[in-house]
């Protein structure tokens, strides 16, 4: 049996600066290409109110999937149930019209949700979808999502993506001074 994997020897001996997880530090670096746009110091406060909400409530969120697609999702929830939503977070009405693109992640998910500062107007957010409010501190559904069940195979592959995303960042905020890591053949 051959591996793809490199013997120790063949490894850097100077561990180069790993991916930090904080988007704000110096040596933070986006994996997932050049579409990235860093969240708003307002998206990130929404963000971290809505995985508290979600996290209350025994779901298990990943920030800033890619999907199938190509599309990136703001965050990715999973319930014990498994249950998967997703949510689109909108931190001003500039950001909401400019984005065309929510539309597409209806086929990624059990549920679709919008997530807002308080101060956003409710409004002009599309009514087919669920919406939670939140702030640094913690959240609210304000608004249940309708239910579309995904697929079988696309809820698999979803799954999978999850898990690999979420155990990759885990081992880089376990070992920030690791050696980035090595495409493997035919993955250029």
């Amino acid at each position: 049996m051959t591996s793809d994997l490199a013997p120790m020897a063949s490894l850097p001996p100077e561990p180069r600066p790993g991916r930090h997880l904080d988007p704000h530090h110096e040596s933070y670096v986006r994996q997932d290409g050049p579409q990235s746009v860093d969240p708003s110091p307002a998206a990130l406060d929404i963000r971290r109110g809505v995985a508290r909400l979600l996290h209350a409530h025994q779901m298990a969120t990943v920030a800033e999937v890619t999907l199938g697609n190509g599309r990136r999702a703001d965050m990715v929830a999973v319930t014990s149930g498994g249950e998967i939503w997703i949510v689109e977070i909108k931190s001003s009405i500039e950001d909401f019209r400019a984005d065309h693109k929510w539309p597409e992640y209806r086929a990624f998910c059990d549920r679709l949700y919008f997530a807002v500062g308080p101060a956003f107007p409710r409004d002009i957010l599309p009514a087919d979808t669920g919406l939670i409010v939140a702030d640094r501190y913690g959240g609210e559904v304000v608004r249940g999502a309708p239910e579309h069940r995904l697929a079988g195979a696309r809820r698999k592959a979803l799954t999978l993506k999850l898990v690999h995303t979420a155990a990759m960042r885990l081992q880089e905020a376990s070992d920030p001074l690791r050696p980035a890591p090595r495409l493997q053949r035919g993955s250029e």
